[in-house]
């Protein structure tokens, strides 16, 4: 393609590449994102490859690899157009028969997605209650468009709305645009869009630089990498929009090394960005100059705070520095700096395309607009979905996700990643928004949401969160530094059962201290999790610290694994099978455990056949069985109740 120097002739590559694809064509959709790779993606595209052209099948059959369709745990996940047939845990075997079939028009039943709930077999993709009740903006095109492909984005209306920026509107009908159309930053704060970019845009200084943030660490969290991946031209859409608007003369993506893909697609978009003049000077022949560089995280958590960011972009340590003076007056190379994360960037085009109105009309009245999470977990559907705000957690949780596996009890959520807090289920109603989750405890985040189910110990959980953020620490400011271990250390005394009284009240102490006087973000916000488990679940660290006991059965120093001797059949699998030999017996043995061995790895439990069900796992209290192994029916009760 050439150097395009008008909109025109951006419309005149559109319409060229829209008009040479038939629409009546087959076509074999797969998704290529990081998920479904790992489970064997480009073994089936090239399985599929050989077998379109085995069959002669070039001119009636297409093959496009797409960005993630966000349904992670079923890949890898085929699409067939125009029909939208929907295969899930495709493999490599699968390929023959998915591309006779598709030619001849049938269905491969046995490849359909089985709904958790009903039990039923879903033909199409946008009939699976997992897609069906998502309303996607940010993640519309991502099954739609190769990532490695511009011409995939152009065809579908991508930069459209930079023509519109830049030739249509002022730099400040850009900015008034996004204020009204009530766009708050979706990396956590929450912070108004076009309050941001007003305030820089009248900052003086030059150059002036906008960044966008694509460092999530949260466990569990892959929103920003799979966007990044799959449709990149919309962040890098919505950065030159951005720029244009405040004045800005280059830009950085904060991206993580770990996160190979999204750094392969963002540099090949960029480059072809460029090729294009759709970056760099005079773009599209408007006067306006602009580019963007790369620069590679090295996955420190506490880079997704801005200050720490923009240290690591100039080359240092990545450590925050305290504020004012703000990024937007004195960021990168101490010049006027705007910092969005990807998703934020992301939403601006489709502001600027479809108008403020339309945006604001979703959503709630403080929080506009869609949000993606994360879902992960115990429930069902796990993968990415995109919600308006205000949406229940209930509808989140039960529609979308398909409930709880095992058809087990919900016992809480945790929104926000490892700095959020964990909501209970008394809350399942709460709407989905910057303002309740604040109200309740807990945050937005940058989409991270953890579902948690009746065996989940919420003490457990608040310290494995902990455990992380202290860990992420960068140890500047002391309040974090020595704070969060403090904590740390106490939930580790509770959880082996050594806590004593007054233990829970030194922890909200120490919590609030901690989060009014940390220099940052990651400090402000890592007690959450300790403050919401005590304020939702306080009986559970009581039941740890006054009776030693785990209610969940999770803690190790706290439970115990007995052989009940009415059950036990004596057929030997647990003494077998065990990795210290803690087990003893003989054929039609009761067989017994000796507790001093026990290392609560959890082997007998699981390998005891269901129909005996003879290994128990307990917490707090002693079980009266046998010390020696005793013939299989002999008269012994045990005191399990």
């Amino acid at each position: 393609m050439r150097r395009l120097s008008s909109p025109s002739e951006l419309e005149e590559i559109r319409w060229k590449v829209v008009e040479k694809r038939n629409r009546n064509k087959l076509c074999i959709a797969l998704c290529s994102g990081t998920g479904c790779r790992a489970s064997g993606a480009e073994e089936v595209n090239v399985a599929l490859t050989e077998e379109i052209e085995k069959q002669g099948l070039q001119e009636k059959i297409d093959i496009r690899r797409t960005g993630c369709h966000g349904f992670c745990e079923q890949g890898p996940i085929v699409v067939i157009y125009p029909e939208e047939i929907c295969y899930v845990n495709v493999q490599a075997g699968d390929a023959q028969e998915i591309v006779s079939a598709t030619k001849e028009g049938k269905i491969i039943d046995r490849l359909l997605f089985v709904d958790p709930v009903s039990g039923n077999k879903i033909t199409r993709e946008p009939e699976i209650p997992f897609y069906k009740n998502q309303t996607r903006v940010l993640l519309a095109n991502n099954e739609y468009i190769n990532p490695g492909r511009i011409e995939d984005c152009i065809a579908l209306g991508g930069y459209t709305a930079l023509c519109k920026a830049l030739f249509d509107m002022t730099p400040e009908q850009v900015v008034d645009e996004v204020r009204r159309a009530g766009l708050r930053g979706r990396g956590g704060a929450g912070f108004l869009t076009g309050v941001k970019w007003e305030a820089i845009r009248q900052t003086h200084g030059e150059p002036k630089y906008v960044i966008a943030n694509c460092d999530e660490g949260d466990p569990g969290a892959y929103v920003d990498r799979s966007l990044a991946e799959g449709n990149p031209h919309s962040i890098l859409e919505g950065m030159v929009i951005g720029a244009y608007a405040i004045g800005a003369r280059y830009g950085y993506i904060y991206c993580r090394r770990e996160y190979p893909l999204a750094l392969q697609w963002l540099g090949v978009a960029l480059r072809d960005l460029r090729e294009l003049g759709l970056l760099g000077e005079n773009i599209l022949g408007s006067g306006f100059n602009f580019d963007i560089a790369i620069k590679e995280g090295a996955g420190a958590f506490v880079c997704g705070e801005e200050t720490a960011l923009i240290a690591s972009i100039e080359g240092k340590r990545g450590m925050p520095r305290s504020r004012p003076p703000y990024p937007t007056t004195s960021g990168v190379w101490g010049k006027p700096t705007n910092i969005n994360n990807v998703k934020t960037w992301a939403s601006v085009p489709s502001i600027i395309n479809k108008g403020a109105d339309w945006y604001s009309s979703i959503g709630t009245e403080k929080s506009k607009g869609t949000m993606i999470f994360s879902l992960v977990g115990k429930v069902n559907n796990t993968g990415l979905v995109e919600v308006p705000m205000g949406v229940t957690l209930k509808d989140l949780i039960y529609e979308i996700g398909g409930g709880i596996r095992g058809g087990k009890r919900f016992k809480a959520v945790q929104t926000g990643g490892p700095s959020g807090g964990c909501l209970p289920a008394t809350m399942l109603d709460s709407p989905v928004d910057y303002e309740s989750l604040t109200a309740a405890g807990s945050i937005m985040g940058s989409g991270g949401m953890v579902v948690m189910d009746e065996d989940t110990c919420m003490v457990d959980i608040a310290r494995y969160f902990l455990s992380f953020t202290q860990a992420e620490s960068c140890g500047k400011c002391v309040p974090c530094r020595v704070g969060t271990r403090q904590m740390l250390n106490i939930l580790e005394r509770i959880c082996d059962g050594d806590g004593t009284p007054g233990d829970i009240e030194l922890l909200e102490k120490l919590a609030e201290t901690v989060k009014s006087t940390s220099l940052c973000g990651l400090g402000q916000t890592a007690p959450n999790p300790v403050l919401t488990t005590i304020r939702y679940f306080r009986d559970e660290y009581e039941a740890h610290i006054n009776e030693g006991r785990c209610p969940a059965c999770v803690c190790k120093k706290l439970i115990s694994f007995y052989i009940l001797p009415d059950r036990c059949q004596g057929c030997g699998i647990c003494l077998r099978d065990c990795p210290v030999e803690a087990i003893s017996g003989g054929k039609k043995m009761i067989h017994v455990i000796d507790q001093s061995k026990c290392i609560k790895c959890g082997t007998c439990l699981d390998v005891c056949p269901i129909r005996f069900s003879a290994v128990v796992k307990v917490s707090g209290k002693e079980i009266e069985v046998p010390e020696e192994p005793i013939p299989v029916g002999a008269d012994f009760k045990h005191n399990l109740g």
